[in-house]
């Protein structure tokens, strides 16, 4: 097991956002989607905007849990949706969905 994959299968998240977030691999736009997330220029691929999406997908999920007013659910779909799409991306998986 990759280092990707364990750490998408240690992630425990609600089932509906994970359901969700698997639905948006259909329609994900590498370079829009990161590019907003990840607040700039999305970086080329690679194991850096896996990283660096863990990394927003975690804070996004403790602020889930926190109950935080600034919580997005629609952002925390869309973080999940292409760190998932990344680590396909990084594993050679050719289809998203």
């Amino acid at each position: 097991m990759s280092i990707f994959e364990r750490t998408l299968s240690q992630l425990r998240r609600p089932r509906l956002l994970v359901q969700a977030a698997r639905h948006g691999l259909t329609c994900y736009d590498r370079d829009s989607v990161l590019s907003r997330i990840l607040k700039g220029v999305a970086p080329g691929p690679g194991t850096a905007s896996f990283d660096l999406l863990t990394r927003a997908e975690r804070a996004l999920d403790d602020a889930r849990r926190r109950g935080d007013a600034g919580y997005s659910a629609a952002g925390h779909v869309e973080a999940l949706t292409a760190l998932i799409a990344e680590a396909r991306l990084l594993l050679g998986v050719g289809r998203l969905s």
